[in-house]
C-alpha cells in the first residue's frame, strides 16, 4: 500500500492543546513529522479569513481537525447552540481554508455521537443518517455530521485527499476534569478521588448504571490517526474504537479500584442516561492494520496518576 503521508511531512494540529490534538502531536513530532501548532490566542480558528491566511502562508503538507467544543450530557444540554455554532464555524473554516491552500490531506475528526440512538450494535459506518440521533447531544452531533458531509463534498467536486474518523469515547492525560463540562470517565475519577479524599462511604452517580460504553485511551487514537493519514483515502468515514464496552456501573466500579473508593456506589435513575448502547464495528481500521495496545484499567490508572500530578488550579 502506497504511504499516502510519510515522514517529516509538515502536519498543521488543530487544536493541539485539547485532549486529542495534543497526543496527535506528540504521536506525529515522535514519528518524525514536523508538527504546527497554533494557540487560540495566535490563531482563532473561527475566523475563516485568518484560518485560511495562516494555511496559505505556511502551507502544511497535511491537517489534522482535533479543534473542537466538547463535552458531557450536562454541558450538551445547557449550551446546545455553542455547541452547535462553535463546531460549524471551525469545521467549515479549517476544512475551506485547508482547501483554499491546496492542502493535500486533511484528517477530520468526528464523534461516535453522530449515531442514531437506537443503531443496531455494534455500529457499522453505514448507519449514519439511519435514525433519529440521542436528544441530550443533537446539537453537537449535527454539526459533526456536517463536518463528515463536508469532507465527502470536497472530496467529490474537487477531488480532494480528505478524509474522516469516528472515535468512540476517549479518555487520558490531558482530559478536562471540570465537573460541570467534562466526559463521564474523567468525572468519575475526580469525584471518586473527591469521595476519597473527603471520606464519603457512599456515592451517588447520574442515571441507571446500566448504559454501555466503550472507551479508548487517547494514545491509541493517535496511532489510529498516523495510519490513517498514511494508508486511507475514502469518501466514507472510519470508525475508531477498541472493539469492547461495559456499562457505566462496571466502569464506575473500575474507576473507583484505581483511585482507591471503596465506599458504597448508588445511582440516581431520575437523571438522564442518554443513548443505551454505542459500541463501534472497527473492521475496517484494523484492516488498515491498527489496533489498540493500551487495557481500560491500566489506562484509567495511567490518567489518574496523570491529573493528580498536575499542578492545583489557582
Amino acid at each position: 500500500m502506497d504511504d499516502l503521508l510519510p515522514p517529516p511531512a509538515r502536519v498543521f494540529v488543530a487544536g493541539h492543546r485539547g485532549l486529542v490534538g495534543s497526543a496527535v502531536a506528540r504521536r506525529l513530532s515522535a514519528r518524525g513529522y514536523d508538527v504546527l501548532t497554533r494557540t487560540r490566542a495566535e490563531l482563532e480558528l473561527r475566523d475563516a479569513e485568518a484560518t485560511a491566511a495562516y494555511l496559505r502562508k505556511t502551507h502544511p503538507d497535511a491537517v489534522v481537525l482535533a479543534a473542537a467544543k466538547v463535552g458531557g450530557i450536562m454541558a450538551n444540554s445547557t449550551s446546545p447552540v455553542q455547541f452547535l455554532e462553535d463546531n460549524l464555524s471551525i469545521q467549515l473554516s479549517v476544512i475551506a481554508g485547508a482547501h483554499q491552500a491546496g492542502v493535500r490531506r486533511l484528517l477530520f475528526l468526528g464523534s461516535s455521537c453522530i449515531y442514531p440512538r437506537h443503531a443496531p450494535q455494534p455500529i457499522t459506518e453505514d448507519a449514519l443518517l439511519s435514525g433519529p440521533l440521542e436528544p441530550t447531544n443533537e446539537a453537537y452531533a449535527i454539526a459533526k455530521i456536517a463536518g463528515l458531509v463536508q469532507i465527502r463534498s470536497y472530496r467529490r467536486q474537487y477531488g480532494s485527499s480528505f478524509v474522516s474518523a469516528m472515535p468512540t469515547n476517549l479518555y487520558g492525560p490531558g482530559d478536562n476534569f471540570d465537573l460541570e463540562t467534562s466526559h463521564v470517565l474523567p468525572a468519575l475519577i475526580r469525584r471518586f478521588h473527591e469521595a476519597k479524599e473527603n471520606g464519603l462511604t457512599d456515592l451517588t452517580l447520574w442515571g441507571t448504571g446500566t448504559p454501555r460504553r466503550e472507551f479508548l485511551h487517547v494514545d491509541d487514537l493517535a496511532a489510529a490517526c498516523e495510519v490513517l493519514l498514511r494508508r486511507h483515502d475514502g469518501d466514507d468515514p472510519v470508525n475508531v474504537g477498541c472493539g469492547e464496552d461495559l456499562t457505566i456501573a462496571e466502569l464506575a466500579s473500575c474507576v473507583a479500584a484505581a483511585v482507591g473508593y471503596e465506599g458504597r456506589i448508588s445511582f440516581d435513575r431520575s437523571r438522564p442516561d442518554g443513548t443505551p448502547r454505542k459500541l463501534l464495528d472497527i473492521t475496517a481500521m484494523r484492516a488498515l492494520g491498527w489496533a489498540p495496545t493500551i487495557p481500560l484499567a491500566e489506562g484509567i490508572a495511567q490518567t489518574y496518576r496523570a491529573w493528580r500530578s498536575q499542578p492545583a488550579p489557582a
